[in-house]
């Protein structure tokens, strides 16, 4: 990638929100279709030796995108588990401009997990010279539920979905 590209998460907790940036060597159309076309998401919305084989996406304000994330990584001591890890119900969408949403943990029925923490997120998308910085801010309902996310290793998880994100914003461009 060229050097003017951040290819790192830029990060910081302001209260009890959480605010990830990162700018993609891609145009801004092409960053928010990578997040609201199940074709896409189900590419790259997952962690290191996992996938994304069930991602159900209706893309419209009161629609619900649901996923479920599996380990296909022989050498994970997850290998073969399936987590059942979203249910995001869309608030406000301005292509390309901006997604909101509320994020919460849920079962494979979409049952909302109570004892997991719901965030806000607004995902940004800022035109850059034909790059995307893309902005993400969480707001949890406390302090605690967003340390109880970073306890979990929603940064590193972020960044290597962000990473294969950009891989995929890469392939599809050739």
């Amino acid at each position: 990638m060229p050097n003017n590209v951040n290819t790192k998460i830029t990060s910081k907790v302001e209260g009890k929100d959480l605010v990830l940036e990162r700018t993609f060597d891609a145009p801004r159309e092409l960053v928010f279709q990578a997040f609201s076309k199940a074709e896409h998401l189900e590419k790259w919305w997952s962690t290191e030796g996992w996938s994304t084989p069930v991602c159900n996406v209706d893309f419209r304000p009161g629609g619900v995108w649901q996923y479920c994330m599996k380990c296909t990584d022989e050498n994970q001591e997850e290998y073969g588990m399936e987590s059942w890890g979203g249910k995001a119900v869309y608030q406000d969408i301005q292509e390309p401009e901006k997604i909101v949403l509320i994020d919460s943990f849920s079962d494979a029925e979409g049952n909302i997990l109570e004892d997991m923490p719901s965030t806000k997120m607004t995902l940004t998308f800022i035109e850059q010279d034909g790059k995307t910085k893309l902005v993400s801010r969480s707001e949890y309902p406390t302090a605690e539920e967003l340390q109880a996310v970073l306890d979990m290793g929603v940064l590193e998880g972020v960044t290597q979905t962000w990473d294969k994100l950009a891989s995929l914003l890469e392939e599809l461009q050739k």
